[in-house]
């Protein structure tokens, strides 16, 4: 039973908002509306057991002084110290938690990616290598957008910005919108496993 209630409650969700798609009618999209307010809901919900959940793995971390144990010190700190920030303050524009997020936020994500910049180029340089006939051209390609995209190369290649755009409207599109498209059959495929009772793994691993 405890299996077979959340599977009919999902079968019976997933029908429904399939259904109501193809059901241009306004009682239809009322239903549609609310049942976004209650994912909303469910949404909060899962916010405080996501924290839940993230206090205590930090905790179990501190007190066991695994590798590391102090940055989960200073998780739990910040992640105290700015919702108190925050329900004490507000979160409307000048707000101290808009400040929090403007000039420490914003800065640490842009840190962040900004390393991803030499992991990129370290697995660039590996998959970039002329092994095979495939590679190479990936290669050239490659040096023709990244030398296109820079003033040098339209300075002394005038076309080569040109030749850039079409590459990248063109077969780069071509091959975006193949792997959207095999996103999307695969999504359909595993929502009609979660609607059929086919996929459970989102129940806990039930058999």
């Amino acid at each position: 039973m405890r299996l077979r209630i959340p599977l009919i409650i999902a079968f019976i969700c997933g029908f429904g908002m399939i259904a109501q798609f193809f059901i241009p009618h306004p009682q239809s999209q009322k239903i549609y509306t609310t049942a976004l307010d209650w994912v909303q809901i469910i949404y909060i919900f899962m916010l405080v057991f996501g924290v839940r959940s993230l206090c205590i793995s930090h905790i179990r971390k501190i007190k066991k002084q695994k590798e590391g144990w102090a940055y989960s010190v200073i998780t739990l700190l910040a992640l105290a110290v700015t919702t108190g920030i925050g329900v004490r303050g507000g979160v409307g524009e000048g707000a101290p938690i808009s400040k929090i997020f403007t000039y420490m936020q914003m800065p640490m994500q842009a840190t962040m990616f900004s390393l991803l910049a030499f992991f990129i180029t370290s697995a660039a340089f590996r998959a970039f290598k002329a092994r095979t006939l495939e590679a190479t051209l990936l290669l050239v390609i490659a040096v023709i957008v990244m030398f296109g995209r820079i003033p040098v190369g339209e300075r002394l290649f005038p076309k080569l910005p040109g030749i850039v755009e079409w590459l990248l409207m063109y077969p780069n599109m071509a091959a975006q919108r193949g792997i959207l498209i095999g996103i999307g059959l695969g999504a359909i495929g595993t929502a009609l496993k979660i609607i059929l009772g086919i996929e459970k793994g989102y129940l806990g691993g039930g058999g």
